[in-house]
């Protein structure tokens, strides 16, 4: 009798799960420099997040912080990350990138993921999307529907990301209507709805009947609603906020990424690296038309799209001058990923000058 539960014991210790021990789950993190609200920057963030949870089920845990201002605060919430034994942290925010990096040097275990970031270490990888790509079809859209010819942009800091966006649109806009001119109001933060409002009524005063921006939140939509103009929803889909004034949505699609590399820590094969990936990898996408753009102009937009993903359109082919009078690229050149990458300048259309 006791041979025979003796057996049964160890029969039921190796075959069933209730006596498998799973591996614990990877804890991913991910900070966010602004509140996590409807649309935007961070819902963008935290939809990949979400999709992270919804891939990889009990294989991760995973939390947030939000609202995490750039600097020495960024640096506080990052380590008491890591010290809380997080095995992968993402931090989506340019300015985030020097903390990530300190902290990093601290905790060798941990990986990093330094997202809009450029500098990678043994355990700090980079990842970036073309937001330009999705700007330059944006543009178009633009181009085609004002009546002004006048576009306002509203936007954050004056850094190379932001400078490719506001010429990849102003280009777009350009390639279909060359009377088409942009200005810009620059608030050097990313996240400020009341100043984001402000300047988007300021730049309809001065006569853009089409607004696009490059900040954190949907006060540009909704002022653009309140005042029946256009605008591109930037970040994800606004319509809820402008069911009438969106002209379309440029889309950033972090779940797929998100996934592998969380993936790829459990598996223990996570390695440092870059990616800059465009409409071709499908992080970027124009998408979430308004009911003011006419079929024949999504579905321009749509094939200009079809061409970038194959290689048949690049935003910066010449020739391009600046802002300034000065030739930038000629004819049938284009800007390689380094001149891109550093850009600092704006291209003619642009009627602003460029901060000194």
């Amino acid at each position: 009798m006791y041979k025979n539960l003796a057996a049964t014991l160890v029969a039921a210790c190796c075959l069933s799960p209730a006596f498998a021990q799973s591996p614990a789950p990877i804890k991913a993190a991910w900070v966010y420099v602004t509140p996590l609200t409807d649309a935007g920057w961070t819902q963008q963030h935290d939809q990949g997040r979400r999709a992270v949870e919804k891939a990889l089920g009990a294989q991760v845990q995973t939390t947030y912080v939000e609202n995490v201002p750039e600097g020495a605060d960024a640096e506080r919430v990052i380590r008491d990350l890591a010290a809380q034994g997080h095995h992968i942290i993402f931090t989506p925010s340019f300015g985030y990138m020097e903390p990530t990096l300190k902290v990093a040097q601290d905790f060798p275990a941990v990986k990093f993921e330094s997202i809009t970031g450029y500098k990678q270490a043994p355990n700090v990888a980079t990842a970036n999307a073309r937001y330009y790509e999705g700007r330059y079809l944006a543009g178009i859209a633009a181009g085609r529907l004002t009546k002004s010819n006048q576009a306002g942009y509203v936007a954050g800091f004056p850094i190379p990301e932001v400078l490719q966006g506001i010429n990849a649109f102003t280009l777009g806009m350009r390639s279909v209507n060359p009377k088409a001119e942009v200005r810009v109001i620059w608030l050097n933060e990313w996240f400020n709805p009341p100043r984001e409002r402000d300047a988007a009524m300021t730049l309809m005063n001065q006569g853009a009947d089409v607004l696009a921006f490059h900040t954190g939140s949907t006060a540009v939509m909704a002022a653009a609603e309140e005042r029946g103009a256009l605008a591109v929803a930037y970040h994800s889909d606004m319509r809820k906020v402008a069911p009438t004034a969106q002209i379309a949505a440029v889309t950033h699609q972090w779940g797929d990424y998100y996934t592998r590399r969380v993936q790829a820590v459990r598996d223990d094969r996570w390695q440092s690296g870059k990616l800059w990936g465009g409409v071709k990898e499908g992080m970027i996408r124009v998408e979430a038309f308004g009911p003011k753009v006419p079929q024949a102009v999504q579905r321009e937009v749509l094939a200009r799209q079809q061409d970038i993903a194959a290689g048949r359109l690049h935003p910066f082919s010449g020739p391009i001058a600046d802002n300034e009078g000065h030739a930038r690229v000629g004819k049938g050149q284009k800007l390689d990923d380094a001149q891109i990458l550093q850009m600092n300048w704006l291209v003619d259309g642009v009627r602003t000058p460029l901060p000194r």
